[in-house]
């Protein structure tokens, strides 16, 4: 069963895109064709998010996709690895088709069904979440794309998730962020936001702030918002 608090209802509703509502798993044999270990998936993209947290606290921005594919030249280089540039293209290429996960348009139901606004909140840009839900068939169910490309800094500085509430006409306290990453989860606390963290059978880190449910996947998170 999820894990519950008081946390007051929410009026709305932010699903973290990249990683939560689409996993990454799919790109793992491309990560293999790169001449990575198959780990080397979750080394890249965490390679790429301390390249955007560390442009973001210096007051800095650059595109998602600029970031990835740096942090990859980074990993690569560190294994001593030349793989052709198409290969590399190819990684960058089929995130833009990843799959949802199979719960996702039950969990987007749940909070629809529930009366709750529902909000894509990503690091990646609005064209290209826009392009993953619509071909998920999961856009009709989201009021608002909200892009860290409109803040000009990522994820988890208070100022997006700040931005995403105000995006949906409400106050911090009253919106909601449902996501895989502990760091995202801290960063909706400290702006003021309910939080659900999917924890995938992953423990949450306890040097950071505590989400308000914790549940094993999207719609056990939804269910568990929308009964609070």
């Amino acid at each position: 069963m999820p894990g519950l608090t008081s946390a007051t209802r929410p009026k709305a509703v932010a699903f973290d895109i990249i990683g939560t509502v689409f996993p990454l798993h799919p790109l793992r044999p491309t990560i293999q064709e790169l001449g990575l270990p198959p780990s080397g998936l979750e080394g890249w993209f965490a390679a790429g998010l301390r390249d955007a947290f560390a442009l973001s606290a210096a007051g800095d921005f650059r595109p998602f996709t600029e970031v990835l594919s740096g942090a990859l030249e980074e990993v690569l280089a560190e294994q001593d690895l030349s793989p052709p540039p198409e290969t590399k293209a190819l990684l960058m290429e089929r995130m833009k088709n990843l799959v949802p996960r199979p719960d996702a348009r039950e969990a987007f139901g749940t909070i629809a069904r529930a009366g709750m606004q529902i909000l894509a909140l990503s690091n990646g840009t609005a064209a290209s979440t826009r392009s993953l839900l619509a071909a998920a068939g999961l856009e009709d169910l989201v009021q608002h794309i909200v892009s860290v490309e409109e803040v000009q800094l990522f994820k988890p500085r208070r100022e997006v998730y700040a931005f995403a509430a105000a995006q949906a006409g409400l106050e911090p306290s009253r919106l909601a962020l449902v996501a895989v990453h502990p760091w995202d989860i801290h960063g909706a606390k400290a702006a003021g936001l309910t939080a659900a963290y999917v924890s995938a059978e992953r423990p949450f880190p306890p040097v950071m702030r505590a989400p308000d449910i914790a549940a094993a996947s999207l719609s056990e998170a939804a269910h568990a918002l929308a009964e609070l």
